[in-house]
């Protein structure tokens, strides 16, 4: 049985399409079930209608608590029969009930080679910034498990990717997606399969 996934975005989804596009030839090991996302005007709600795909938006501002935020995705995921989920830019720390109830099911892509410039903070072009002032000479995405601790969970895939001396963080950024939308896709196919 395939496994059903909801992949959570905030913006233009370009993750969400290397997801899709993976589907589309057979290459994911699931079907996308639920695309959502905490903003309205994320273009990946775009790409999510052209391929044919289920869209819900659900913002932490429209409840009362960071827990009745959680309650709420996790009926949503529930009444879509997710068994897991992908994140790809959602830019809202995940409820710690949803974690408990999705346990080693929710996975991320994080821009920097974890455990180095992860947590709090570091997300975005922040986390370019943050290598190129110090220095580094490599960076590149990480795919981990999602725990209650902010990219702390199990690290299920890295590729390094070499940063120039005339990097910008732009520049970095770019590089490093390009990286992402290959390895997320191929990561998400091998940990379903029980390869990882």
């Amino acid at each position: 049985m395939l496994h059903r996934l909801a992949v959570f975005i905030s913006g233009s989804g370009s993750n969400l399409q290397s997801i899709i596009d993976a589907e589309k030839q057979g290459d994911l090991g699931a079907t996308i079930a639920l695309i959502l996302s905490n903003k309205e005007d994320a273009y990946g709600l775009v790409r999510a209608k052209k391929a044919g795909i289920p869209t819900v938006v659900s913002k932490c501002k429209d409840y009362e608590s960071l827990d009745a935020y959680g309650e709420a995705l996790i009926q949503t995921l529930r009444e879509y029969a997710i068994d897991v989920v992908a994140l790809a830019g959602f830019l809202t720390i995940l409820p710690e009930n949803v974690i408990a109830a999705y346990p080693d099911a929710i996975l991320n892509i994080h821009p920097a080679l974890l455990p180095k410039f992860g947590g709090e903070g570091f997300y975005g072009i922040r986390v370019h910034e943050s290598v190129l002032a110090a220095k580094e000479k490599e960076s590149g995405p990480t795919v981990h498990l999602v725990t209650e601790v902010c990219d702390g969970g199990r690290i299920l895939a890295q590729e390094k990717v070499e940063v120039k001396e005339d990097d910008t963080p732009e520049t970095l950024q770019a590089r490093v997606l390009e990286v992402e939308h290959r390895l997320y896709p191929k990561t998400i196919r091998a940990y379903l399969r029980g390869d990882l």
